[in-house]
């Protein structure tokens, strides 16, 4: 009788999803039970159905389950931009759990018809799962965990329609459907999918001279096999070069494949596509930024398009935004991939301000489903996708220390203070909203008008370990999960009281768009300041992409600089600066130490591993650091270069002292005079460089140019 009525369930979901597949839609299968019952159930599905190309995500190979349709969590990227007609993600079994990323990112592969089943326990939420494992940072377990983050999701699903729920010794209940939308016209464009998809490909091979375009659109709608048709048409009309960047590889995949379509005549050669002379090219973001400073991409003629670049920083955008004359920016408005808004936020100021006659087109029609997919609408509720912050108030705001059982609850207050966040942040994922909810030490305070948050920060507190832990850590021999900046100043500063101590890294801060520059930032951090103090912190931290406006935010508030990676992060192009504050005795002896090793460190890393970091960045940390006046013979010396002839290489100590001394007078580390004498005399940056900055040619000119700085400079500090 069982075996009957599970054929019958089977029957009822097999025809529910050729009524999806009739709307151009797909729907997601929800099973609970226990851990067989619901690999069985799912498995009669798996193999009742013609899916074509279903997959099972699971820690581990399913029975049944050919290998080749297996994949484990960790692995879902590898599986974007193909497509899939069926999902089974367990997150019932003992080993296995929910993973934010792959749900996200793999529920976006699924075409017109499929259904994706979720299996979970029916009591989902009243305990962490397996997943859980990656959230529980030394020394707490994942049993120990909240588990508000999988309660909010199991509400959620029951809330949602569209849904079709198969619990233990049940049938499928299924929902009713709302009225399909109507169908779009289809595109006048044979190569393109829907309209708005040939019209960004007719504006992007129209791009002029200093007119960007920025392309907008949520996932699925064809954006990125838009740059790829687009760069087809200018190879074929003899365009010789086009580069292409994205934090990653994967993130192009669809362009370069309408390229192989649209092209058959070209090769693909590694990250690379060619068609007799023209060629368009993938480089990652760091490797095309050290090629635009050095002078080797980018100048008249040049085409860059910029897929995700919500992913990326304002800072690396603005730099080829001035040296590529046509650049098209293309960007993901919800979704793991970044925040659309958030990069217009941050962005469009510069655009304003350097190309004013800039446009932008935004991609509504969906291409792998239509319109009103109940999938995608779930998707995006679930892991909150589309979290937008509330409307700036002018009223006055009041702290609040958050509850996170309460704000899973309150879903309204979750979205906008999750919004902020995804603002302020260029690299926000699923996985950050669980951290949220349930990371083991973290703490959330805002700032609000009414319900409304208009300012928050988030906070996990690190270190606390015993002696021996942290010897066997410094030496390289554990690596406990968690207290990330902590293990870092001690593994690369060598500080072992940077673990024995404790720590409060601020994970994020983020002020509504509409209350900047009113104080609020320093507000939430000099509470949280008189906060660790009462808790018995010693230090608090941060860590960020090292950008000068950043930097000043931070020194502002008293906060500096321990340590610098030395190496740029491929996704952000940028290197990762650490910040401390002391709030204790023992952190003030902490943070002396750190800001020691670190300025002493500094001179010699700008010179080799930093030398391609940019002047404004390195001013800026050598702002930090003693500025004496220079020696009387030093200011001889200086005087020889400024106003005589004296070969400037002969007397860079005496440069290096002026350059410290400007700073400590209070000018700018943006400077140009002293960003050029840092340049120069600390990051030894030759003629050809020097002369690509100031857009001069010759050792003559930048020699001149550099003994005016100089001359400035002494004025100065006279």
């Amino acid at each position: 009788m069982h075996d009957e009525c599970q054929t019958a369930a089977i029957e009822v979901l097999i025809g529910h999803a050729r009524t999806l597949a009739g709307r151009h839609w797909r729907g997601l299968v929800w099973l609970t039970g226990e851990p067989e019952e619901c690999r069985s159930r799912a498995l009669a599905l798996w193999r009742a159905g013609d899916w074509g190309s279903p997959l099972w995500v699971a820690p581990r190979p399913s029975g049944g389950v050919e290998a080749r349709h297996w994949l484990a969590p960790a692995k879902a990227r590898t599986r974007l931009g193909g497509e899939l007609g069926l999902l089974v993600i367990d997150a019932v079994s003992d080993d296995a759990g929910f993973d934010p990323e792959a749900f996200g990112a793999l529920s976006g592969t699924l075409r017109a018809g499929s259904l994706l089943v979720l299996m979970t326990p029916p009591d989902w939420g009243a305990r962490p799962d397996a997943d859980y494992a990656r959230l529980a940072e030394h020394p707490h377990r994942a049993e120990e965990l909240t588990a508000h983050y999988l309660q909010r999701l199991a509400r959620q699903l029951c809330l949602a329609p569209g849904v079709v729920h198969w619990p233990a010794a049940g049938e499928p209940q299924l929902p009713p459907l709302p009225a399909s939308m109507a169908a779009s016209l289809p595109p006048e464009d044979p190569d393109c999918l829907t309209r708005d998809q040939a019209e960004a490909v007719a504006r992007l091979i129209r791009l002029r001279r200093r007119r960007p375009l920025v392309l907008t659109a949520d996932r699925g709608r064809g954006k990125s096999a838009a740059l790829g048709i687009a760069c087809a048409r200018l190879l074929a009309a003899g365009e010789p070069r086009i580069l292409v960047t994205a934090p990653r590889p994967s993130a192009v995949a669809a362009l370069f494949e309408r390229l192989e379509a649209l092209c058959p005549g070209g090769s693909r050669q590694g990250h690379a596509f060619v068609l007799g002379s023209g060629r368009v090219a993938f480089l990652p973001p760091d490797e095309l930024s050290a090629l635009t400073r050095r002078g080797e991409a980018g100048g008249p003629g040049q085409w860059l398009l910029v897929d995700e670049a919500a992913a990326i920083p304002a800072t690396l955008l603005g730099e080829w935004l001035e040296a590529f004359p046509r650049i098209a920016f293309a960007t993901t408005v919800h979704g793991y991939e970044g925040s659309g808004r958030g990069f217009a936020l941050r962005f469009r100021q510069r655009l304003e301000r350097r190309t004013p006659e800039w446009h932008d087109y935004h991609l509504n029609a969906p291409i792998r489903w239509a319109a009103g997919d109940p999938l995608e609408a779930l998707v995006t509720r679930l892991l909150l996708l589309d979290a937008e912050s509330g409307d700036a108030r002018e009223a006055p705001v009041t702290m609040r220390r958050v509850r996170r059982a309460e704000l899973a609850d309150d879903e309204r207050r979750l979205g906008e203070l999750f919004g902020l966040l995804v603002q302020a942040h260029y690299r926000t994922t699923p996985s950050d909203l669980r951290r949220l909810l349930d990371g083991p030490g973290v703490a959330i305070t805002t700032l609000e008008a009414g319900a409304s948050p208009q300012a928050v920060l988030v906070t996990t507190d690190e270190g606390g370990f015993d002696a021996e832990l942290a010897e066997r850590v410094a030496r390289g021999e554990r690596r406990p999960r968690g207290h990330l900046m902590a293990q870092s100043l001690a593994a690369h500063a060598g500080c072992r009281d940077a673990l024995s101590g404790r720590l409060r890294r601020v994970l994020r801060i983020a002020v509504h768009p509409g209350q900047r520059r009113r104080g609020l930032g320093r507000r939430l951090l000099e509470a949280e300041r008189q906060r660790a103090r009462r808790d018995s912190i010693d230090l608090l931290g941060a860590s960020f992409g090292a950008e000068p406006g950043l930097i000043a935010f931070w020194q502002a508030l008293g906060f500096r600089a321990v340590r610098l990676g030395l190496t740029r992060e491929t996704a952000t192009g940028e290197h990762a600066l650490m910040v401390v504050a002391p709030v204790s005795a023992r952190g003030e002896g902490l943070a002396v130490e750190l800001e020691t090793r670190f300025h002493r460190q500094l001179p010699g890393l700008l010179a080799f591993e930093l030398a391609g970091l940019e002047p404004e960045v390195a001013a800026a940390l050598l702002a930090e650091g003693d500025g004496p006046m220079p020696a009387p013979g030093d200011l001889r010396d200086i005087d020889d270069v400024a106003f005589g002839h004296r070969e400037p290489a002969l007397v860079r100590p005496a440069l290096q002292a002026l350059a410290r001394r400007a700073l400590a007078t209070g000018l700018s580390p943006a400077a140009p005079d002293l960003c050029l004498l840092v340049a120069w005399a600390f990051q030894g940056h030759g003629t050809a460089r020097l002369a690509a900055r100031l857009g001069v040619s010759g050792q003559r000119a930048v020699t001149t140019r550099l003994r005016q700085a100089v001359a400035a400079l002494r004025e100065r500090i006279a």
